[in-house]
């Protein structure tokens, strides 16, 4: 139980909800961040669908690992989260249907994330299956993290709402001059709130800064 949990292991799974963030330090999968950011549910929903099939095809590869052939290894790769993907979708369809109405297409492309590939060729290929489950956690969590934050401050000031929710949008805090901002709910807003996260962060760790 000690090694499941070891120093080593506990680094796999948090760097890449914070020091190596892959949105944010690694710049993968910000096409699906910027595109369903409007509004927190579907953010939510979208965070962990990545999360359920970074980690489990991460485990299902490192299982694999060492009977793939070499020349068709992306091929067993896009297989294996093509029949993840097509399960998280049909799980969606079934339970959670208006939400995957408004993630529309963005389910499917989870099977080309950047950081689904990146992960099972860096780490999956070369390691155990408990620390690929635990990375691939760790990057999915990640990759929600910033998701989240990014829906969070633009359905709050976009829309004044939070998962359906009134928070802004009552009088005494119309009366007091605000006014919900419609430019949040634009795809250009979620690239500049994306862009001052990636700010922050670098700002606050100077290793990250390029020299």
């Amino acid at each position: 139980m000690g090694q499941l949990f070891s120093k080593k292991n506990k680094e796999v799974f948090s760097t890449p909800i914070s020091m190596n963030n892959p949105v944010t330090v690694q710049v993968l999968g910000i096409c699906s961040a910027l595109a369903v950011t409007a509004k927190l549910e579907p953010a939510i929903v979208m965070g962990l669908s990545v999360t359920v099939i970074t980690a489990f095809s991460n485990v299902v590869i490192s299982l694999l690992r060492k009977t793939i052939p070499n020349r068709i290894r992306i091929i067993v790769q896009l297989v294996v989260v093509a029949a993840l993907v097509t399960v998280v979708s049909e799980v969606l369809k079934a339970f959670a249907y208006d939400v995957s109405v408004q993630l529309s297409v963005y389910v499917g492309l989870i099977i080309t994330n950047c950081i689904l590939m990146g992960r099972l060729e860096a780490f999956a290929m070369q390691n155990a299956p408990w620390e690929s489950f635990l990375d691939g956690l760790g990057n999915g969590l990640g990759y929600a993290k910033i998701l989240v934050i990014v829906a969070f401050i633009r359905e709050l000031l976009g829309s004044g709402t939070l998962l359906g929710f009134n928070i802004l949008n009552y009088d005494p805090i119309q009366k007091a001059g605000y006014v919900n901002n419609g430019l949040m709910l634009m795809p250009p807003m979620a690239l500049i709130i994306l862009a001052c996260l990636i700010w922050y962060q670098r700002s606050r760790h100077k290793e990250l800064q390029e020299k």
